[in-house]
């Protein structure tokens, strides 16, 4: 059985305009313990998408289709029984950490608090025990005392991954991870990366990976979706998808990409009115050169 299924998933708001889909018509699977990337530029619906799957998309939105967690149906369940499937059975890790962390509170707390709603009747001694295991398992040095930290004493880094303990303080089978990198720095970058692969091949949780990046994507996932204007425009395996795109956007994301060993070429002269938006005093290659303008 697959864990993860979802069929035919269209969000869409209503607008002065009319319906606008965000998603449309979008089909995803995924196996325990496997890695799904989905990826596309802003716009593309991919966020979206990870908030459907939830159930957390806007209250104005309108969620259709079939979203099935291990064969359980999400779409049409209530919210205090969504509010039991999120954080035990699905939990999620955001973008920006600072913003999802309470400063008023420990981060231990928070962890413990997170694990206390999800197992009613805990104590607190167990909860904190939960808390410090949980900052061990993604490999926060001296967790027995760091857990009584601030989010604000820890780098952009360390918080993330304090929000990967708390997320899987509840030992979930579905972990989606929204742009979890974009923020931090390549090394930084590199250290989540490699600790979502340890926690997927220690605990087989399964992951979805919500990114802008195609290098990301590369090194953690085993099937891609490409994501253009709400809809899928190819899906693969992450070798099929690299080295044979069948969609031109894929194509294109692809070479945007910037490689090492990529050689240096000459800037290529734009035509005269090709830049939108150029004022007279701008420089536009190939115009102003010729016009005896600013070089």
């Amino acid at each position: 059985m697959s864990l993860l299924t979802v069929r035919d998933l269209t969000v869409t708001f209503p607008t002065p305009r009319g319906p606008l889909d965000a998603v449309r018509s979008l089909d995803l699977d995924l196996e325990p313990g496997g890695a799904l990337g989905i990826v596309g530029e802003s716009g593309s619906g991919k966020s979206m998408t990870s908030l459907a799957i939830m159930g957390l998309q806007p209250r104005a939105a309108k969620r259709t289709g079939s979203v099935r967690l291990g064969g359980q149906e999400l779409v049409g369940m209530s919210e205090s029984e969504l509010r039991r499937v999120r954080g035990d059975r699905v939990a999620m890790v955001f973008q920006d950490p600072l913003s999802s962390l309470n400063p008023y509170y420990t981060v231990g707390l928070q962890i413990e608090e997170a694990y206390r709603a999800h197992r009613p009747g805990t104590t607190r001694r167990v909860a904190r025990r939960v808390a410090i295991e949980a900052l061990e398992r993604v490999h926060i040095r001296d967790a027995a005392r760091r857990v009584d930290h601030y989010p604000h004493q820890f780098s952009g880094g360390m918080r993330q991954r304090v929000m990967i303990a708390m997320a899987l303080s509840t030992e979930p089978e579905l972990l989606i991870a929204d742009e979890p990198t974009t923020a931090l720095d390549v090394t930084v970058q590199a250290q989540i990366l490699d600790l979502l692969q340890e926690i997927r091949r220690e605990t087989g949780t399964g992951l979805v990976l919500i990114t802008h990046d195609l290098a990301v994507v590369s090194e953690v996932t085993d099937h891609i979706v490409v994501m253009k204007d709400g809809e899928c425009v190819e899906r693969g395996a992450v070798e099929q998808i690299f080295t044979d795109p069948r969609h031109a956007y894929t194509q294109a994301l692809l070479e945007a990409v910037p490689r090492i060993d990529d050689e240096i070429g000459e800037l290529r002269a734009v035509g005269p009115g090709a830049v939108a938006g150029a004022g007279p005093g701008d420089v536009v290659p190939g115009k102003n050169e010729k016009d005896g303008g600013p070089a």
